[in-house]
Parts: C-alpha cells; structure tokens; sequence
C-alpha cells in the first residue's frame, strides 16, 4: 500500500470515530471553461448540505493577457446561483438584462426560478493583461413553492457584507445570521453562508444549524484531534457545539441551514421534479430560452 493510500485510510478510520464529523469530503476536478475547478458538490455519499447542492472551488488560477474566464450563455432552473469572489473580476450577464461586474467581497446571486440564460467572462481590460481568478461557485435548491418564481438578479458590493470579530477571528456572514448579525442577501429557506480566516493557533465556534459543513479554502484546521486538509468538506454531525482549530493561517467558508427534499441535479438544471428537467432540456435544445442581451451570438451545447 502507497504512503498517500495509507494516510487516506487512517484519515478515513480517525473520521468515522470523531462525533464531531459525519464525513470528510475530498473535491473532484472538472474543467471550466479552459481551466480545473475543484467539484466539492455534489457527491455520491452526500448531495446536499442544507439547502446548498453545488460547491465548486475555482483557481486560483494564472491568465496570460489575451486569455481568462470564458464561460458562454447557458441556462438554469429551479436554483440561485451564488458567485463570490477572492481575486480577479468576473462579467456577468443574463437574459433579463442583468450587466454586472463581480469582484472580491462581493456577492452575486442569481435566481433562476422558472429559467434563466447567463454568461460568465471578463472585461476586455482585464483580459489584456496578466491577471489571476480565484473564489467559489455555488448553487442553492429552492423551496418548492419558489422553484418556479420570476428569475431575478441581486448584487450585494463588498460593504454591504456584514463583518463581526469573535475570539480575534474576522468573520464576514454572506448569507444568513450568525455571530450576532445578518446578512442582507436573499435567501428563500434558512440559509447559512460564513467566511473566516484564522490564525494558526486560533479556535472558532461554528454557528448553530441544521445541516453545516466547512470547506478549507487555504490552510488546514484540527477537529477534535481530527486534522481537515486543505481543499477539503468537513460535514458535521448534528452535535450542539463544533469548535474549529486553525493548525496554520486559514481561511474557510462555511455552509449550512435546513434541510430541503429530494432534488434531481442533470447538468445546469437542479428541480424537485426529474420531469420538469427534461422540460427543459428539451426547451434549451428547442432555442426556446431567452437569449442574453449583448452575449446572443454563442451557447453551450447541451450534453449528450
């Protein structure tokens, strides 16, 4: 047995006899428009936390001037989007004639509701130089009774994110309420979303929820003895108190809030109905979506 296979195995056993974690997460690559992405969720063992299905760690990544971010019009359903950002700027657009620039500390949700078409690129400025990209993508499940809602387009700017210092540990809470404060940002169900970045040597207490999970953005973290590897999902039980240990600078993002029911996820398109998917897999192979204002002449395919 290879030194990594022996370490994935003694993690694995030290996991299981932690109360604390319920499973410990290692991200798949995809690609993404021209560069990898780190695929947190969804899993086979674990689909949803909360009401969050979609997880992807992107970069960071290095661009030579002329390249970057190209991600062409495609569409959603029966989901919000959520885009944020560490480095690098993100263009966003949309078929109900959202034109929005996304960068570091801001967030960006997306409500696909009934169905919408978005692109993700970069500005002409920002790809004539070198630049780097990094931050998270993730989507949320609606409440059945919003699946079908209007879609709709929220920018939140970096100042309007709420940030509180608990035990010396800066906290920003994007989604949710936590740590004595709230977030502005919509949400449709309980809904938790924190960013925290530690200090090596400094404990944090995780907020109270239903479902919650940490991901390692950078650095690594001790959970009841149990070391939490960069670029890894700690899911957690449903124990009162999950207390954080920084074993070097850190930074994490945290996710949670209630449980939805059963979602079906089949490319871009997540529905509690596996027949209103199909629906619209037919209607983006149809060209019945609306088109992207200033971004109509190019589309993604859908898959075979």
């Amino acid at each position: 047995m290879s030194n990594l296979a022996k370490d994935l195995e003694q993690r694995c056993d030290a996991v299981e006899s932690c109360s604390a974690i319920k499973m410990l997460i290692q991200p798949r690559d995809r690609d993404l428009g021209g560069f990898l992405v780190r695929r947190v969720l969804p899993t086979h063992q674990q689909k949803m936390v909360g009401p969050w299905i979609f997880f992807d760690h992107m970069g960071p990544v290095d661009f030579p001037a002329g390249q970057g971010l190209n991600v062409a019009p495609h569409p959603h359903i029966n989901l919000a989007t959520v885009t944020y950002l560490f480095e690098g700027e993100i263009l966003h657009r949309d078929s109900i004639g959202s034109l929005q620039s996304i960068r570091p500390g801001d967030i960006n949700l997306m409500v696909a509701g009934r169905g919408i078409v978005h692109s993700e690129r970069e500005r002409p400025e920002v790809t004539a130089e070198p630049h780097r990209l990094h931050g998270l993508q993730l989507w949320l499940s609606l409440p059945e009774d919003d699946e079908e809602v209007d879609p709709v387009f929220y920018h939140y700017p970096a100042t309007a994110i709420p940030e509180v210092t608990v035990a010396g540990v800066p906290l920003r809470v994007m989604m949710g309420s936590a740590y004595g404060v709230t977030s502005p940002v919509q949400v449709f169900a309980e809904t938790l979303y924190v960013e925290a970045r530690l200090q090596a040597g400094q404990t944090i207490a995780l907020p109270n929820a239903v479902e919650r999970a940490a991901y390692v953005a950078s650095g690594s973290l001790r959970i009841q003895g149990i070391p939490i590897p960069e670029h890894s999902m700690a899911v957690f039980s449903s124990a009162e108190e999950i207390r954080l240990e920084a074993l070097e600078d850190t930074q994490i993002a945290v996710i949670g809030g209630e449980k939805l029911g059963p979602r079906h996820i089949d490319w871009n398109f997540v529905s509690s109905c596996k027949s209103r998917i199909e629906l619209a897999k037919e209607d983006w192979r149809a060209g019945r979506f609306p088109k992207v204002p200033g971004d109509e002449l190019e589309f993604i395919s859908l898959p075979d």
